[in-house]
């Protein structure tokens, strides 16, 4: 273990095959041994894309993905970052523009993509951001990272996955209920949060066995 990453404020540590991952209040995953920095479902330019349709998304929106990005790469000094699918919400916009500045400003960093159903950018678009392309599954040791969960894993291995935008419903006294994101941890499966400050969840119902880590209040706290 890590003593200076376990002075990051809000963190979790969760281990799985040995392996060490840091779980980020800011929905995303520091995989120690791989010096990994792991970002599932951006959807970086969807505020823009739904002001392009009318819709009135405050460019707050937009800055709030950045700004914790930015935060995380000085947190964590990564040497990877694997971005788990939907890293793009749909046509270009100017916010690829602001993603290629980035990859430039850290080009001792490799950024990795695992295509996604929204990654649907051109090969030249990935290539001017210094994007590493991957399909799913793409394996690392005994991990296998996809955008898609995995409807079978294989013995032995661990899918980390996005997609599905988890979250869970919490009840309290009187009726109280509140809905959070989260990491979601089974036998062999792990699903990571939206990233994106503009994604809803989908609620899931962890079962018995299962481990899950809420994000609230820029903390990480287990609850299953």
């Amino acid at each position: 273990m890590n003593d200076n990453l376990s002075q990051i404020k809000g963190i979790q540590l969760h281990e799985i095959k040995g392996q060490h991952f840091w779980l980020h209040p800011f929905r995303a995953v520091y995989w120690e041994e791989e010096a990994a920095l792991l970002i599932a479902d951006l959807h970086l330019g969807k505020a823009q894309h739904f002001r392009k349709a009318g819709i009135a998304v405050p460019v707050s929106v937009g800055q709030e993905n950045w700004d914790r990005i930015m935060s995380l790469l000085w947190d964590f000094q990564p040497d990877r970052v694997l971005f788990l699918g939907d890293l793009f919400h749909s046509d270009y916009n100017a916010d690829w523009e602001e993603l290629i500045a980035l990859t430039g400003q850290y080009d001792h960093i490799s950024f990795e993509l695992v295509v996604g159903n929204h990654d649907i950018l051109s090969p030249e678009a990935y290539r001017a951001a210094r994007l590493q392309v991957h399909e799913e599954p793409y394996m690392v040791g005994p991990f296998l990272l996809s955008h898609h969960p995995m409807e079978e894993v294989p013995e032995a291995y661990c899918n980390l996955a996005g997609h599905i935008h988890p979250g869970v419903v919490l009840e309290g006294m009187g009726r109280q209920r509140m809905r959070l994101p989260c990491f979601w941890f089974g036998a062999q499966q792990v699903l990571l949060p939206a990233f994106g400050a503009f994604t809803g969840t989908a609620v899931i119902k962890p079962r018995a066995g299962d481990q899950v880590y809420v994000l609230a209040e820029e903390r990480v706290l287990k609850v299953f």
